[in-house]
């Protein structure tokens, strides 16, 4: 089962290109920190503008710098079945631990529609899949009755929750298999979620601050509630600055800032404001990050 604190990484680029080796030394750092697990070619990884062969590329490449330290978890997601079928035979092939499978965006599918995109990509290959639940982007939310259908699926093995109801969790645990793995997708959540009964966080902030971001989860597992909350109010200011301007683009420049990256984004994206980059810097300098 996932636990702990899983970087959702960003995807370097150098002129315009994806720069493998800034990938590597900044994968390599977070897993020298504690993460518990990295997601690759997710929406923080600008999968959106991401090539096909790019984005199978960076599947296998973070697979190839983890070495099995940690799981790889592979975003998969499209709104297309058939694209995200693609994208899952790939990943297993290319020995990921999970599939990453984002709710189908902009086409707006009913609940049935739902239901059958998730079995048909479940169904493609062994793959262990976790279903990416965000309305705020997707647009589409994902019922009780439907996870209830999907919890049927064997390959079907957990949630990353960024819908910020925060009694999904627990009332999702009510229902679902014991084994079912509740992921977070919100760093300012984080607190609720794990008192609900959540695993872990598919984290933002992860990438800027691996070290306390596995510290709070680790404290928290260890039952040191109060470092847990002294390590939660240092964060909180970094998880609300590095969304305020669109992700990942705050994140890309934090880590500029701190050697491992150039700042630059993807258009439709565009560079930070100069009263944001102000706000960052004061933020890492309060973590002793630069």
């Amino acid at each position: 089962m996932l636990k702990g604190s899983i970087p959702a990484i960003i995807t370097p680029f150098r002129k315009g290109e994806v720069d493998y080796d800034d990938f590597t030394r900044l994968l390599n750092w977070q897993i020298k920190n504690g993460i518990s697990g990295v997601t690759v070619c997710g929406t923080t990884g600008e999968s959106p503008t991401l090539s096909h062969e790019e984005h199978m590329s960076l599947v296998e490449h973070a697979i190839k710098i983890a070495k099995k330290r940690i799981p790889v978890i592979a975003g998969t997601g499209s709104n297309s079945t058939k694209e995200a079928i693609e994208f899952t035979k790939h990943a297993y092939k290319a020995g990921a631990n999970y599939g990453l499978v984002v709710t189908p965006y902009y086409n707006k599918p009913n609940q049935t529609g739902l239901v059958n995109h998730f079995k048909l990509i479940a169904k493609a290959t062994p793959l262990k899949q976790i279903i990416y639940n965000i309305p705020g982007r997707s647009i589409v939310d994902l019922s009780f009755d439907s996870f209830k259908e999907l919890n049927k699926v064997s390959n079907i093995v957990g949630i990353k929750d960024a819908s910020n109801d925060l009694s999904r969790p627990l009332l999702m645990r009510s229902f679902m298999k014991n084994s079912f793995n509740f992921l977070s997708g919100e760093d300012g959540t984080i607190a609720g979620f794990l008192a609900q009964g959540g695993h872990g966080c598919i984290s933002v902030a992860g990438n800027v601050a691996p070290k306390l971001t596995s510290e709070l989860h680790k404290s928290w597992k260890d039952g040191k509630l109060k470092i847990f909350d002294k390590i939660n109010l240092q964060l909180a200011p970094l998880s609300y600055v590095l969304f305020q301007e669109p992700n990942p683009t705050p994140t890309k420049y934090a880590l500029s800032q701190m050697g491992f990256c150039t700042e630059e984004v993807r258009a439709p994206l565009i560079k930070l404001s100069t009263q944001t980059k102000k706000d960052i810097k004061r933020v890492l300098k309060v973590l002793k990050l630069i």
